[in-house]
């Protein structure tokens, strides 16, 4: 098998996306993705981050580049985790992703890396690392209206995203 074949298999199920982490993870060498890239096998969409020239569209992209963009240990935060899910209408042109380690990458205007210093629960919705549904809707409070995030909370519900444990605190919570 070759280095790109390699690389496929891993980015197939990663929205064809590919990390010098990733590759090193392998055991191919990194100077491999930026001769890939030149041959036009792959896309460089930023300092160290890779995406399969030939890839299937998908909507949930944007949230998995952004992550994938501040690396390591970031995940989808707050309103972006609602956005994700479609449980409550956001702004599209902002993507909120946290993480617990400084980060000096230049990002795009549209991601907002926000700093968290404490431990988050993190799950994956959608192949992609997220803060918990009943933590990202109470990081909202401040920034999104209570009845949107009461009709979030019980769209959530609904969907099974919250244990009824969950939608109870989240319920008092809300009042």
């Amino acid at each position: 098998m070759t280095y790109y074949d390699d690389l496929y298999e891993h980015a197939v199920d990663n929205y064809y996306l590919v990390t010098t982490d990733d590759a090193n993870n392998l055991g191919i060498p990194p100077v491999e993705l930026a001769k890939l890239a030149k041959r036009g096998r792959l896309q460089n969409l930023g300092r160290g981050l890779y995406r399969l020239t030939r890839y299937v569209p998908s909507e949930f992209d944007p949230y998995a580049i952004a992550v994938a963009r501040v690396g390591g240990s970031a995940y989808l935060y707050g309103e972006s985790v609602l956005a994700l899910l479609k449980l409550a209408p956001t702004n599209p042109d902002r993507i909120f992703v946290a993480t617990s380690v400084r980060t000096r990458k230049r990002l795009p205007e549209g991601i907002q890396v926000v700093s968290r210093k404490e431990p988050a629960c993190i799950t994956s919705y959608e192949g992609i690392p997220c803060q918990r549904v009943k933590d990202a809707i109470l990081s909202c409070q401040d920034t999104i209206m209570s009845e949107r995030l009461n009709e979030a909370t019980h769209r959530a519900r609904a969907e099974g995203f919250l244990t009824k444990a969950e939608f109870d605190e989240l319920e008092e919570a809300l009042v």
